[in-house]
């Protein structure tokens, strides 16, 4: 899973032949206040584009949108109640922009601790952590933005060691190791070929949709055609309809010239700094890196260089709610602790079991976990931070990832499982969350959400989630790092109100009061051709069946609760 890459478009499509779907803007009279809602019968998802902010808040038996019910559960759950507790979640990312107008009151507070005084008051070990950690950062200030992938980093070090080497002359030691670079090599060399081939797919895309938009314009003799009018035209020629299935698959996708740009940057960023295997920014935190058991370097920059990802994951948990401003989070009366651990590129195990380590000695109720990649070298010293936060009954709630596998058979790292060094078990505080879409037919689970039928264990809306970023400003994004907030919002709005049950109580009432869909067929997510996908039932997909449902969780936590 990446944490802020945008989903590399498949362009290799033929659009003289490309299939379309019947979509245009989406219903303007829509609003944020749960009293106005759409009715059932004024949403056409057929007709829609992009949906309402706020649609995952909604209920769907009052506006069809298949969200979580939070609106409906505080006006009518929560409307006479008061919070009993504050809750702190640690949001492990790439940073949080902490003077957000929308964040600023819910940052967590280190109230043992000076601002700015460059003394370490609390003694933990880290000076001037008052909002939390950064562990990319080095103590003269500088900190990492762009770091390799995790792939990148093995096959630099395997390759240094093994890459002129004959088999022939290994030890039976050496042996397996060998085979594995060969492994790392070929894996390796495919995404540079991936890389290629994406680049390429984006020139297509953008010599198509140029060529088109000639033609049409010269057919509607102005640039003012709208998605309808394209729906209604009937070509008379091979060129029109080839600009005809161009411009429609474009509108559809929301291509346009920047997002163009975006495709473009983020290839170069990936061949520069992504899979580089001579790029290695570590040195600016300044630690020893082969010495896993170290914990106190970095700094105290929790934004950093960039801060969008995690900023937008804080808000989705947490922003202040009916403030007259933004959006709404999930949960009131909670925290957002910041320890920035994710940079560009793949987080480093060693950051990120230091982050977890962080996050529970410092008093984090739960952990969002918004990133994920494919190998994890290092993975016993994050399984031994992990054990640590599940016996301090802390949950870890962790985005099941973006690379449209089954992680059933396809590993995404950190996992609940421990390797067998540490123990045949696995954490029993901790939610895999994979993403669904505000699109009630085929397309309800994300595109490129992972999924698992024992891995997985429940989805969250997760596609056109809109919440804050850095600067005061607000955007729709989507991913399982969407998702993966939403239910991490859910079980702190839970704790808050009924601090004594406990974290398993917690946990287990989320899972067993999920919204179902059993009749529910969808498109199975897959790297491969869309037109070849295939489908299954959605129960299929996740350990619970459903999707995250505030309203259901606090009715149970209520009945829970008087026992």
């Amino acid at each position: 899973m990446k944490k802020r890459f945008l989903i590399i478009l498949a362009f290799a499509v033929s659009f003289y032949s490309c299939s379309t779907t019947q979509q245009t803007a989406s219903d303007d009279k829509a609003t944020e206040q749960y009293e106005q809602e759409a009715a059932p019968d004024s949403v056409n998802f057929e007709t829609m584009l992009e949906p309402p902010k706020g649609w995952h808040h909604w209920d769907q038996e009052t506006t069809r949108f298949r969200g979580i019910s939070s609106d409906r559960a505080y006006y009518e759950l929560l409307a006479d109640k008061s919070p009993q507790k504050t809750i702190t979640v640690a949001v492990i990312d790439g940073g949080v922009d902490t003077d957000h107008e929308d964040l600023d009151d819910v940052m967590w507070t280190n109230e043992d601790e000076v601002p700015n005084n460059g003394k370490d008051d609390d003694g933990n070990g880290y000076v001037d952590d008052v909002h939390g950690w950064n562990f990319i950062g080095g103590a003269d200030g500088e900190n990492v933005n762009h770091d390799t992938f995790e792939l990148t980093r093995l096959y630099r070090k395997l390759k240094a060691k093994y890459g002129q080497m004959k088999s022939s002359s290994l030890t039976a030691e050496e042996r397996d190791e060998y085979l594995y670079y060969r492994e790392i090599k070929s894996d390796y060399e495919d995404k540079i070929r991936e890389l290629s081939q994406q680049y390429k797919n984006i020139q297509s895309i953008e010599q198509s949709k140029a060529e088109a938009e000639k033609i049409l314009n010269k057919h509607f003799s102005d640039s003012s055609y709208s998605y309808k009018d394209l729906q209604n035209l009937q070509p008379t020629s091979q060129d029109l309809n080839f600009a005809k299935n161009v411009m429609l698959y474009v509108m559809e996708n929301d291509i346009d010239s920047t997002l163009i740009a975006d495709q473009k940057k983020q290839i170069y960023e990936f061949a520069k700094y992504g899979y580089n295997p001579d790029f290695n920014p570590r040195g600016i935190v300044g630690d020893d890196y082969e010495d896993k058991s170290e914990r106190y370097y970095g700094n105290n920059d929790v934004a950093g260089p960039d801060p969008s990802h995690g900023t937008h994951v804080a808000g989705i948990i947490g922003a202040e709610r009916d403030n007259g401003i933004g959006v709404n989070g999930v949960a009131i009366n909670v925290r957002i602790m910041a320890i920035r651990a994710v940079p560009n590129g793949d987080e480093r195990d060693k950051d990120v079991a230091n982050a977890i380590r962080y996050a529970v000695d410092n008093g984090a109720d739960i952990i969002n976990m918004s990133f994920g990649k494919s190998y994890s070298p290092y993975k016993e010293i994050v399984d031994k931070a992990v054990a640590h936060a599940n016996k301090n009954n802390v949950l870890m709630v962790h985005g099941a990832g973006n690379s449209a596998q089954n992680t059933d058979t396809t590993a995404n790292y950190p996992t609940d499982k421990y390797s067998s060094a540490i123990s045949d078990s696995a954490a029993t505080l901790w939610l895999s969350v994979g993403a669904t879409s505000w699109k009630p037919n085929q397309e309800f689970v994300a595109n490129f959400s992972n999924y698992g039928n024992q891995t997985v264990d429940l989805f969250a809306p997760g596609v056109d989630i809109f919440s804050t970023m850095p600067d005061n400003e607000y955007k729709f994004q989507e991913g399982t790092s969407m998702a993966s907030p939403v239910v991490a919002g859910t079980a702190a709005l839970i704790m808050a109100y009924y601090p004594e049950l406990t974290t398993n109580q917690v946990r287990q009432i989320i899972l067993e009061n999920t919204t179902q869909y059993p009749n529910q067929q969808v498109i199975v997510p897959s790297e491969g051709n869309p037109q070849e996908a295939q489908q299954a039932a959605f129960a299929e997909l996740s350990v619970s069946d459903g999707v995250v449902n505030v309203y259901k969780a606090l009715r149970a936590a209520e009945q829970t609760s008087k026992r």
